[in-house]
């Protein structure tokens, strides 16, 4: 299967990294000092898992010089992601399947108004990685888990085919769920709560959810997306929240969600699509988010602040 890796950051290169060390044809699209790293010594990925080295490893900044790819797996960051679809339109053919893993949930109407419906496969992952340096991912928190699906929950032998690709890589959980949305708003719920509570308090996951007023705040955002999923017709379970809670009293003290990281960093985060997304959604269906709109209202000076440099 030719796959191309559309976002090769902690996402994208590590799963990306572990296609390609398994022996499928594999091209990352990179740019800048992370290419340049790539195409000179390989793809280094150090793993809670396993440390590992791709190389050579095939990494271009052009699109057009791959061709028509059988799988692309989308990891940019959510905020990228308009200008994504336009350099990702030449790998694009009839039988292409798009396997997008951002964080949000407005990307599905964006990539469905760009592509084929038929192109889209619902996706989404867990992992904590980030890239330590050009060419240098490190993945230092949770079991590595890809999940994905048809957007009318039907089973098909293209999604059987990508699933017995990843089933074949050791210590990564691959799943195809019973309804690829109930799942993928079960992140979003999870996320849209650890990114902006995270971000807010500037404190790893392991301190703010021992905090009384924090952890309420967490709940809290987390019950708004819910109540906006519920909404639009999402069967999440009532005890989801609480099923969550659960799960981040267990994650690594340490661990920051990616937006948090790159907010404290200084650098643009994924703030509108997920903080915000949450707030835009839940008018629509007109449900009240005011954890989020405090949350966005608290951090949106410092989005801005690093967007201008």
């Amino acid at each position: 299967m030719k796959i191309v890796i559309f976002g090769s950051g902690g996402v994208g290169g590590y799963f990306g990294g572990r296609l390609a060390l398994s022996g499928q044809d594999v091209t990352f699209i990179a740019r800048g000092a992370h290419l340049a790293a790539i195409q000179k010594d390989g793809l280094r990925v150090d793993s809670i898992g396993g440390d590992f080295i791709v190389k050579p490893a095939k990494a271009t900044d052009d699109p057009n010089s791959i061709g028509i790819a059988d799988l692309v797996l989308l990891a940019t960051k959510a905020w990228q992601l308009n200008e994504a679809i336009e350099q990702m339109k030449p790998l694009v053919g009839e039988k292409t399947v798009i396997l997008p893993l951002l964080n949000g949930m407005e990307h599905m109407d964006t990539l469905l108004a760009a592509f084929d419906r038929n192109t889209i496969l619902g996706g989404l992952c867990r992992i904590s990685a980030f890239v330590a340096a050009p060419g240098h991912i490190r993945h230092v928190g949770v079991q590595p888990y890809i999940a994905f699906g048809e957007l009318d929950n039907s089973k098909s032998e293209r999604v059987e085919a990508i699933y017995q690709i990843f089933a074949a890589l050791d210590g990564i959980l691959v799943e195809v769920p019973v309804d690829v949305h109930v799942t993928m708003w079960e992140k979003f719920v999870f996320i849209s709560g650890t990114s902006g509570v995270g971000a807010y308090t500037r404190q790893p996951i392991g301190q703010y959810r021992d905090e009384p007023a924090a952890r309420k705040m967490l709940m809290d955002a987390m019950h708004e997306t819910a109540s906006v999923a519920r909404a639009r017709g999402v069967n999440l379970s009532e005890s989801l929240v609480e099923e969550t809670m659960k799960r981040i009293d267990n994650l690594p003290h340490a661990m920051l969600a990616s937006m948090q990281k790159d907010m404290m960093e200084g650098r643009p985060s994924e703030l509108n699509e997920q903080t915000g997304a949450v707030i835009r959604l839940g008018k629509t269906v007109g449900v009240p988010t005011p954890t989020h709109e405090k949350l966005f209202a608290a951090l949106l000076p410092l989005e801005q602040k690093a967007r201008s440099r």
